[in-house]
């Protein structure tokens, strides 16, 4: 049996239900194995550092991964009820950052492998390919009290095959928008009633999941880069009593947000704002709403932001956000954020062996890495735990402050 802090006993109740009984042990002993355990994050290196090294029914722990019956989702959804105990702050908005990212995997078994560009190796002049799964992870970007800025913890994350691999079961291709948009779905499901801020780089700047998440029920603010000629529109004129003939999507076209980087008298304002690095930085800032159209696409209502750098330290951006009444600083700061997805996934890959599981089973594929990303969020929970039971002491050293 294992012997767990009190602490630890109550974040782990509360999954117990979503497993069988016999199951439930194997699931304990990989867990707590798969924290302690170095390099490599495989059945048999979690068994082996639980001491179970001669257990010879080893195999027993593999089917918890590729034959037991439970759901990822449901796990999902269990976590993120943890969030509402130990982590919110109130009742305003929840802010969930949205990327994805690369396990790098090859070997013939492997059905929804693909040939991706390596987002981390490749430059604007130098393209490196690499074989793999994509992942699109939603995650929830909070304060982290005990450690004084803000984390990204995985909530979801889904396998997003390849167009090759859809090809090959003659299927249409479930582009990485057609995925956010499924996640954002299930959220907003499963927090009815809180206010949802989603931020995103470019990838996911497509009008149809930015008119989707406009036209819920119970809306969802998106966040994200805005290209710099973007065709933009002013609205459309109300109609007028009598009036023929179909309503109108946009009024005039509005002038590019490359023309006015060039225009002095834009309306820009000095501000200071948080920024990547933690410092508050002083740029010029200028914003106004607009509707974003394309041909054969839903229009969208949206503020955009324009950001230029007066010392010219970094090239200047545009944001938009599908709530027209935010302010840009709030657009900015919460934009800003999802740089923690990127440390996240660094750090999952570093201390939770992400990219070191060898699973070729379908099954086993489609639930190791979405467990691994979301130990990073349960552990994370166990330690702002044991720090308030004063169980935990911070390691420190002569050249680091504690």
């Amino acid at each position: 049996m294992l012997t767990l802090p009190d602490a630890i006993i109550s974040l782990l109740n509360p999954f117990a239900p979503m497993f069988q009984a016999r199951t439930w042990s194997k699931v304990q002993v990989l867990l707590i194995g798969a924290i302690l355990a170095t390099r490599k994050r495989t059945v048999t290196s979690a068994l082996r550092v639980m001491g179970l090294s001669d257990d010879t029914s080893f195999a027993r722990y593999h089917h918890v991964l590729n034959r037991a019956e439970w759901s990822p989702l449901q796990l999902s959804r269990v976590l993120l009820s943890l969030l509402g105990q130990y982590l919110d702050h109130g009742d305003g908005p929840l802010v969930f950052g949205i990327d994805e990212t690369l396990e790098r995997r090859r070997g013939g078994r492997i059905k929804a492998k693909g040939i991706y560009r390596h987002v981390v190796r490749s430059s604007g002049s130098h393209f490196v390919k690499a074989s793999g799964l994509r992942w699109v992870s939603l995650m929830l970007l909070t304060t982290i009290p005990w450690a004084d800025r803000t984390w990204a913890l995985p909530v979801q994350t889904a396998l997003a095959p390849s167009e090759r691999y859809y090809q090959q079961l003659c299927r249409t291709h479930k582009k990485l928008t057609d995925w956010a948009r499924q996640l954002i779905v299930q959220l907003r499901r499963w927090l009815p009633n809180r206010p949802l801020v989603i931020v995103a780089d470019s990838s996911y700047a497509a009008l149809d999941l930015l008119a989707f998440c406009q036209s819920m029920t119970r809306p969802v603010t998106f966040i994200t880069q805005l290209r710099l000629d973007a065709a933009l529109y002013e609205p459309a004129r109300p109609r007028l009593p009598g009036q023929m003939g179909r309503p109108r999507l946009k009024g005039e076209r509005l002038p590019a947000l490359s023309e006015l980087l060039e225009c002095s008298d834009a309306g820009w304002t000095t501000m200071s704002v948080g920024w990547y690095d933690g410092a508050i930085r002083t740029m010029e800032v200028v914003s106004q709403t607009a509707v974003w159209y394309h041909a054969g696409k839903p229009p969208v209502h949206i503020r955009w932001v324009i950001i230029r750098d007066p010392l010219h330290q970094f090239d200047s951006q545009a944001l938009l956000c599908t709530d027209t009444s935010i302010s840009p600083v709030q657009i900015i700061e919460w934009f800003v954020l999802r740089w923690q997805i990127e440390v996240t996934f660094q750090e999952t890959r570093t201390h939770l062996g992400v990219e070191t599981q060898r699973q070729w089973s379908d099954r086993a594929i489609s639930r190791t890495t979405p467990i691994l990303l979301g130990l990073f969020f349960w552990i994370t929970l166990a330690a702002h735990l044991l720090g308030d039971c004063q169980l935990s002491t911070p390691r420190s050293a002569a050249w680091y402050a504690n």
